[in-house]
């Protein structure tokens, strides 16, 4: 089924009309300048990634696979567009706030001030943001290999293979389940180890120092730590175990155990941040309602669950986004330090970590470039997920 380019551009036009009428329509506006409007946002929309690509996905002989990807660009292109314009208008045809809570808003008295202020920023975000962003993109859609003098252009050959890689998949998986108890076991000993050392007991500084003291290592220094720790030969977890309980284990060369090594190995390294935000929240919990429940007759457990955990949601909140981003993004060094290759059959291997190894390794950058764009919008996905579920429940204040 060959797609036409100008099909696209109008059904991206009938979907932006009606959304943009609607809610036009619905804050008394002039309904046809909002058709009007949506239409041309649609249209724009739909050929903002298939415009790139020359519309490839749809050319003659392409499978039913990339044809299907590239309506989701069109898609994707068209909600990224109509639906901003979509929430402006609204926000302007009610006179509301752009700015939740902001009364009044501030201006300069001349547009150009603002120039000069903005110039280090934008320039920053220019060279070290947008700039590798948009190169990404493009290399997602070449044949390229480092090194190499010419690039060829594969359309978006690059992600489609990926759907069809039963390895890519297992690797899938397999990072989020390290993650998910990367981040579960890291808080929540994080939490207790934070409550314990926040008691008033002698020397508790000292004892907060010690403990914040992991996080300032970095995590190719924690896999070298938990290596000669948990070496299967010689390390010394090994012998304690061997002498003690006369039992050895595989923690680097086992493919069941060595993910567990490496989640060990995280969270350790992971404590230290966490333990130094929950103890500055438990000292921004009033006492004085800790008190009043008391003398109210709760145990507890009942003052930490009715009172001291409401009151770090908001501190929880920050810290399940972060180390969520930790065990995404920054668990590379510590798995090629424990176990290097990716583990005994590839199970330590992590989305993150086959990026670097497809990229560096293997040369092969537009591969490595359409993982690390899934990767991104991975992470981008849970953490909008978390925000609109979890970040409902999170308390400010008393």
């Amino acid at each position: 089924m060959v797609v036409s380019p100008v099909v696209l551009m109008l059904a991206g036009a009938a979907i932006g009309a009606a959304v943009v009428a609607y809610i036009f329509k619905r804050a008394g506006g002039l309904w046809l300048l909002g058709l009007g409007l949506g239409a041309i946002a649609g249209a724009l929309g739909s050929a903002l990634f298939l415009a790139p690509l020359d519309y490839c996905t749809f050319e003659a002989g392409r499978e039913s696979l990339d044809q299907a990807f590239g309506l989701i660009l069109a898609a994707a292109g068209t909600a990224i567009v109509v639906a901003p314009l979509g929430w402006l208008s609204g926000k302007l045809l009610r006179h509301e706030s752009l700015v939740e809570g902001q009364q009044s808003q501030g201006a300069f008295r001349h547009w150009w001030i603002a120039l000069p202020l903005l110039a280090p920023t934008l320039t920053i975000l220019l060279l070290f943001l947008y700039y590798p962003s948009l190169e990404t993109l493009r290399l997602s859609t070449m044949l390229s290999r480092l090194g190499a003098r010419r690039e060829v252009f594969v359309c978006v050959d690059n992600f489609t293979r990926l759907v069809e890689d039963k390895t890519y998949f297992e690797t899938v998986v397999r990072t989020m389940y390290m993650s998910f108890f990367i981040v579960v076991l890291s808080m929540g000993l994080s939490l207790l180890i934070a409550t314990m050392a926040y008691l008033p007991l002698r020397g508790a500084s000292i004892y907060r120092i010690l403990l914040v003291w992991p996080y300032a290592m970095s995590p190719a220094v924690a896999g070298i730590i938990f290596l000669l720790m948990f070496n299967p030969s010689g390390g010394l977890i090994n012998y304690l175990l061997g002498k003690w309980l006369g039992l050895k284990l595989g923690w680097l060369n086992d493919p069941k155990v060595a993910p567990w090594t490496i989640i060990l190995a995280s969270v350790w390294k992971s404590m230290g941040f966490n333990i130094l935000f929950y103890i500055a929240g438990l000292q921004n919990v009033p006492k004085d309602l800790i008190e009043a429940g008391a003398i109210d007759g709760a145990g507890v457990l009942r003052r930490f669950w009715h009172i001291v955990w409401p009151m770090l949601s908001p501190i929880t909140f920050f810290l399940v986004v972060t180390n969520l981003t930790y065990a995404f993004f920054e668990t590379y060094a510590t798995i090629d330090y424990l176990t290097p290759g990716g583990g005994p059959l590839r199970s330590t291997t992590t989305m993150m970590y086959r990026v670097i190894q497809l990229g560096v390794q293997n040369n092969d950058m537009g591969k490595a470039a359409a993982e690390s764009i899934v990767l991104f919008l991975t992470v981008i996905g849970i953490t909008v997920v978390l925000f609109r579920t979890g970040g409902r429940q999170v308390t400010y204040g008393v």
